[in-house]
C-alpha cells in the first residue's frame, strides 16, 4: 500500500520536513514537495534536514537531493511554487493524500477548499511556542478544516514560527504525529484523526482530543474563494525602503517611525530610530501616535505592518501614515542594520 501511495506535502520547513523523512524512510511510492522559499539562519533550529553551509539556498532542491539518498524505491516530485488558487487544483489532483505543512492561514484554508473540491482527504498540522494541533481533514466523509475553523483570523494577529517563536523540537514531535496519519490513512488502520483534533503540550508532556463534528454545508464547495489573504490591505500606502531612508535623513523631525515586531525580535535588534509599539499593542497605544507627522510602520518582511498601518487609517481621519514594503528583511539587505 504504502508504495502504491501518492503523497504531497505542502510546505518543507519545520513540519514539512520530518513527514518527508519518515514517509521516504518507510517507501511511501510517491512524495511530491511544494516550496519556494529559500533557507535561513532562523529556519536551522527546527528544520533540521538543513545546515549552515545551505543558507541561501531553495529549500525545496536542497530538501529534494538530502531525501534521496534514504530511500531509492520512492521517487520525488517537486513544485517549484508556493500553493496559490490559481495552481492548487492543478497540483493537489495528482496526489492521493495531502499533508498540510504550511504556515500561514491563507495556504491552510486553500487546501481545505481544493481538497472538498477534489474530494481528497488531507492531514493537516500547526505549531505554536510550545504547542501544537494534528487532525485529518475530508477523510471518509468527516468534517472539513472548515467545520472547525470557519473562517481565518485577522490577518498579523496571528503569528507564525519566525515571528512568534517556537521551541524547535515541537514541530519534529507534530511532523512525526502527522507522518503517522498519513501511514494509518494509506493503510487504512484504526483511529485516524477523523473529526478529532490532537492538541500536544510540550510543557507538561500532555495529549488532548477534542471531537467535532460535520458541518455538511462545509461539503458542497464547487469552486475556490476569488482570494485566501484572510484581510485586505490592498489600499495602504506602502513606502520603499530607499524612500523611507531619504525620508529619514531628509524630512527626520517630519516622520514619526514605529516598530510593530514583538518584543523578544526587538530586543534582539531595536531600531534606533524608531519607537517601538508591538503590533498587539498599538489599539491602546494609538493615542502616543502623532498625527502631525508621516507615520511609517515597520516589523520583519512587510505583513504586521500592512496590518498596522490599516488599522491607523481606519482608526483616525488626519495623518499620513504607510507600510514599509518588505520591512526590517529589505532594508538589511539595501543598507545594512538601521540605526
Amino acid at each position: 500500500m504504502l508504495l502504491r501511495a501518492r503523497v504531497l506535502v505542502v510546505g518543507v520547513g519545520g513540519l514539512g520536513i520530518p513527514v518527508l523523512q519518515y514517509l521516504k524512510a518507510m517507501g511511501v511510492g510517491l512524495l511530491g514537495l511544494v516550496e519556494q522559499d529559500v533557507i535561513e539562519l532562523s529556519n536551522l533550529q527546527r528544520q533540521v534536514i538543513y545546515g549552515e553551509s545551505d543558507i541561501g539556498k531553495s529549500k525545496l532542491d536542497t530538501a529534494a537531493e538530502k531525501l534521496k539518498g534514504m530511500n531509492s524505491e520512492t521517487v520525488i516530485q517537486t513544485h517549484d511554487t508556493f500553493l496559490t488558487r490559481s495552481n492548487a487544483l492543478e497540483i493537489l489532483s495528482g496526489y492521493d493524500l495531502i499533508v498540510d505543512a504550511s504556515d500561514n492561514f491563507a495556504t491552510r484554508y486553500l487546501i481545505n477548499d481544493a481538497c472538498v473540491i477534489l474530494d481528497k482527504p488531507f492531514v493537516s498540522g500547526a505549531i505554536h511556542g510550545f504547542e501544537g494541533q494534528v487532525s485529518v481533514f475530508n477523510y471518509q466523509e468527516g468534517p472539513t478544516y472548515r467545520c472547525l475553523f470557519p473562517s481565518p483570523p485577522e490577518q498579523g494577529f496571528i503569528q507564525d514560527c519566525n515571528v512568534n517563536g517556537v521551541l524547535g523540537v515541537i514541530p519534529g514531535i507534530i511532523g512525526t504525529l502527522q507522518a503517522m496519519e498519513v501511514v494509518k490513512v494509506i493503510t487504512r488502520m484504526p483511529g485516524i484523526l477523523k473529526g478529532k483534533l490532537l492538541l500536544y503540550d510540550g510543557i507538561d508532556q500532555s495529549i488532548r482530543h477534542i471531537s467535532f463534528p460535520v458541518i455538511e454545508a462545509n461539503k458542497t464547495r464547487k469552486a475556490l474563494e476569488p482570494r485566501y489573504d484572510p484581510e485586505d490591505c490592498s489600499r495602504v500606502p506602502v513606502i520603499s525602503v530607499e524612500k523611507l531612508h531619504r525620508e529619514l535623513r531628509e524630512n527626520r523631525e517630519k516622520t514619526y517611525l514605529v516598530d510593530v515586531r514583538s518584543h523578544a525580535e526587538y530586543d534582539l535588534n531595536g531600531l534606533v530610530e524608531a519607537v517601538h509599539i508591538p503590533l498587539e499593542a498599538l489599539e491602546s497605544s494609538t493615542e502616543e501616535i502623532p498625527s502631525d507627522k508621516t507615520v511609517y510602520f515597520i516589523c520583519r518582511s512587510g505583513t504586521r505592518s500592512l496590518v498596522a498601518a490599516k488599522y491607523l487609517i481606519e482608526s483616525r481621519s488626519s495623518g499620513s501614515v504607510f507600510s514599509v514594503e518588505g520591512g526590517i528583511e529589505a532594508w538589511e539587505k539595501q543598507f545594512g542594520i538601521l540605526g
